[in-house]
């Protein structure tokens, strides 16, 4: 009856809704969508209509409302439609849009399109929201073309068939073009491509995940990082391309505590990077930088790479520990280390280019790994192991490795990750 009463209650407040209100109808997990004004209930209450469909409120597990918030820019201007939402406040200013939200009940998704030369996007809440990128095509002069001050899930959607772009402001203090001060997990079909002039390309404080529906994603430009993700970076599918970056490729971050030097054990799987499918590619032209870097593990399960190392001292990939086998999908590796040795002003000291640095251990238990190098090339390394190795009778590696004369050795049995 509790459950009933429930269900009645929020059947009858549907004929309030607004344009922008819908309704999650959740069963067995699973979850649709409908508009709250497509929803007619029966008198008795035991059951109701939803966009032509009909449920038995006994078999219904709860209802959540949603609640769409659309952000247009053209050109020097920005306009907003959100209907009646509580605790959602909006302004803007030339195409500048900042939005706050208390709300903390209704599910919040955002629609942002169009575009602007001088427009821009902050928003700051305390509850998981969606945001669906449908043709946004953002340049901001101010700071961030997105800024996400949430620190929980943030959804992003590239919707299916549009082409998205984002670019912050040169000179400015904003850690990328794409901030997420939470988790961000990117899907649907779409592309993005997104320049960062002031610092990284796309980055999160905590971690990031593109997901097996993912399109296309091109950081084409970045004064540091092309993606720089904290606690960890999943990727399931999709195409990643990093290029014009003057840090590294791929970087992830181990989060600390408040002593900047101790790893938060609360974050799961911190400073880690998992790749299980999907494409990436990066050319890496800094000196000294690395196309993906982790001071923790990198683990890989499927996919295709398709790195270049042109800059002198420059790392295809340099991670801490790397284990790669085909769990979830193809694997096939291929690196090219074209730079030069990098001498370092200073000290003086030599860094050579590499396809792959460990620095601890390595296993390869299925796959396929191609490095090169540069025909008559003795001062590069194809791969570099610091502790031990281990090769599995599936794996196919078409790549010298050479292991650290003092502490490097190849094993029979899989390595620790300690």
């Amino acid at each position: 009856m509790r459950k009933l009463f429930s269900l009645l209650f929020l059947l009858a407040v549907c004929s309030l809704a607004s344009a922008q209100e819908f309704m999650r109808i959740w069963q067995s997990g699973n979850n649709t969508k409908v508009p709250l004004s497509e929803v007619t209930y029966a008198a008795n209450g035991t059951s109701f209509t939803a966009d032509g469909v009909t449920y038995q409120t006994s078999q219904v597990d709860s209802i959540t409302f949603v609640h769409i918030i659309t952000v247009t820019w053209n050109g020097a201007q920005a306009t907003i439609e959100k209907g009646d939402v509580l605790g959602v406040d909006c302004s803007t200013e030339g195409g500048d849009v900042v939005i706050n939200s208390t709300n903390t009940h209704n599910e919040l998704e955002f629609v942002l399109q169009g575009g602007s030369t001088n427009g821009s996007l902050t928003y700051t809440g305390a509850y998981k929201c969606k945001f669906y990128l449908n043709n946004l095509h953002l340049i901001s002069t101010k700071g961030a073309a997105l800024d996400i001050q949430c620190g929980k899930r943030i959804a992003m959607i590239l919707n299916d068939g549009t082409n998205n772009s984002l670019e912050d402001a040169p000179n400015g203090l904003q850690k990328a073009a794409l901030y997420c001060k939470g988790h961000l997990e990117i899907e649907g079909g779409g592309s993005l491509t997104v320049i960062g002039n002031s610092k990284h390309g796309i980055c999160t404080k905590e971690y990031l995940q593109l997901k097996k529906s993912t399109g296309n994603v091109a950081v084409t430009h970045a004064l540091n990082d092309g993606i720089h993700a904290g606690q960890y970076f999943l990727m399931s599918g999709g195409t990643v391309t990093v290029s014009g970056q003057q840090g590294d490729g791929i970087q992830t971050e181990i989060l600390t505590l408040d002593d900047d030097v101790t790893p938060n054990p609360d974050k799961e799987f911190n400073g880690q990077i998992f790749i299980k499918g999907g494409t990436i590619n990066v050319t890496v032209a800094g000196d000294t930088r690395k196309g993906i870097k982790s001071d923790a593990k990198m683990t890989v399960t499927g996919g295709t790479f398709n790195i270049t190392a042109t800059g002198d001292g420059s790392k295809g990939i340099s991670v801490k520990h790397l284990q790669i086998n085909q769990d979830d999908n193809t694997t096939l590796i291929r690196i090219m280390a074209n730079g030069s040795t990098y001498e370092d002003d200073v000290t003086e000291e030599e860094t050579r280019c590499m396809g792959i640095k460990v620095d601890k251990n390595m296993a390869i238990t299925a796959g396929t790994l191609q490095v090169s190098v540069p025909t008559g090339n003795t001062a590069n390394r194809y791969v570099k192991v610091d502790g031990e190795y281990y090769k599995g009778a599936d794996a196919i590696v078409q790549a010298s490795v050479t292991l650290d004369k003092k502490t490097g050795k190849k094993v029979d049995t899989m390595p620790s990750w300690d």
